[in-house]
């Protein structure tokens, strides 16, 4: 059924440049129908996905209930996306939902997803946002709206699960091959294509959870069905930054136990690449208990390689070339004293690059001077000019994230059918590493107590 009024809102056209497409002759009548589903581009072949997954450590077969792939783009220098849409309607995936999308989450995500790009994290992006012109019913009645994804491709740990439950080991090689061809083609010719796919992956999502951590974001939903074969960010649901620092953060609301909380990241992450390890039994050998053991050997590298990226991702933001043997507890020390005194995470690393955002005299503790002491002689241990350091923060340290609060209001506005402040942070986060005039309301954390909340089914 067509929609009456589709509304484009926004239209990434820096994306849109870098996957060779042109609107800029396309009228925005034309433009809001082809980012609603009223008009398909030539060749669009939609599907919903299938997939399975543990959500939140319970295993249950699923798939794209409101999110419906349209195609694959190729670029003029031959890389291959996924083009999907989210909200735009009822798949056979849906069970009792709407298949629909509130305007709120649609462009929380296109918020999240380009900051992270942004802060060169590997992520899905968004390419549009558009209105529907209908009111969907959550706890009220809100403006409907279709957003449209960009990725490597929609594959997920979970695409692998939906296959090795159903037992089919013809298919489940048919999508391993699949996703070594389009992904990885430098295990093509390997001698055990599964075990060198399953170390490849542990390594990739190493890479994206560090990254993580560097800045402070929590997923919020680290379901087996939400880590992406090709390493990106996938799926911002309930997901925000963290201000004060607290390994405990969790901000979804149905996350009681704090299962994905900022400090369960990683083991998160080896659990699911274990259940990916899982699916792979049949491939990797026909003898079951060695394929178990080959399999189990490169997942008991997971806790190894991850220290020592996460401790380089540290030395990063503190300045510190090459390695020490007192890093770690200096690294450690820093991240206690923040969470004992209840410090902003991100404005403490821009204290130590002297990019004050705002005075605040915890920084004078005597025992925040003293560790001060014990991390100026380790930086005159540098190797390189004293001096690059800072240099090397600058690199590590945003001085600018998606604040939650700064996020909710734009929001607020945008439902308002304001969209200038949602322009203007846009803009701000285009260039988070870079110092850049009036922006200090964009870096100081909300002054409420109340605690933030994110919600699931977004």
């Amino acid at each position: 059924m067509l929609l009456k009024k589709p509304e484009l809102v926004i239209l990434n056209k820096d994306l849109a440049k870098d996957l060779n497409l042109d609107f800029t002759r396309t009228h925005e009548d034309e433009l809001s129908s082809l980012f609603t589903g009223n008009k398909l581009p030539e060749g669009s072949d939609s599907i919903a996905q299938a997939y399975a997954g543990h959500q939140f450590g319970h295993f249950t077969m699923l798939g794209d209930g409101r999110a419906i792939l349209i195609g694959e783009h190729l670029t003029k220098d031959n890389r291959r996306y996924d083009i999907q849409f989210k909200g735009s309607g009822r798949t056979s995936f849906s069970r009792n939902g709407d298949g629909r999308a509130a305007l709120g989450p649609m462009l929380r995500e296109y918020i999240i997803s380009e900051a992270m790009h942004n802060l060169k994290i590997p992520t899905t992006r968004s390419l549009a946002v558009a209105k529907t012109g209908e009111k969907i019913m959550r706890d009220t009645l809100l403006h409907g709206a279709v957003l449209t994804r960009v990725a490597q491709s929609h594959i997920r740990v979970g695409t692998f699960q939906y296959l090795a439950a159903s037992k089919k080991n013809d298919e489940l090689k048919t999508l391993l091959d699949y996703v070594i061809k389009r992904h990885y083609p430098d295990i093509e010719n390997s001698k055990n294509k599964p075990l060198d796919l399953l170390e490849t992956l542990i390594n990739k999502q190493i890479d994206l959870v560090v990254n993580w951590m560097r800045v402070g974001f929590i997923h919020g939903v680290m379901n087996t069905d939400n880590m992406a074969i090709s390493g990106e960010t996938i799926d911002y649901g309930p997901c925000a930054f963290m201000d004060t620092y607290d390994p405990k953060t969790v901000f979804s609301s149905i996350d009681q136990m704090g299962r994905y909380a900022y400090c369960n990241q990683p083991v998160i992450t080896r659990w699911n690449l274990s259940r990916f390890a899982e699916c792979l039994i049949p491939l990797i050998n026909i003898n079951q208990d060695k394929a178990i053991n080959q399999a189990t050997e490169i997942i008991n590298t997971f806790e190894k390689k991850y220290e020592e990226k996460w401790l380089n991702m540290m030395r990063g933001k503190l300045g510190l070339f090459n390695e020490n043997d007192k890093d770690k507890s200096l690294i450690l020390d820093l991240l206690t004293w923040m969470h004992q005194k209840k410090l902003d995470y991100t404005n403490t690393f821009c204290h130590l690059m002297n990019d004050e955002i705002k005075k605040d005299i915890k920084f004078e503790d005597e025992n925040f001077q003293n560790w001060k002491i014990r991390w100026k002689e380790r930086l005159r241990e540098n190797s390189d000019n004293y001096q690059n350091y800072k240099k090397l923060m600058k690199t590590f340290n945003p001085i600018v994230i998606p604040r939650n609060h700064k996020v909710e209001e734009v929001l607020s506005e945008a439902n308002q059918n304001n969209f200038e402040p949602l322009e203007r942070l846009l803009e701000i986060l285009k260039k988070p590493y870079h110092n850049q005039s009036d922006i200090l309301d964009y870096q100081i954390p909300s002054s409420s107590n109340e605690k933030y909340q994110t919600f699931c089914g977004t």
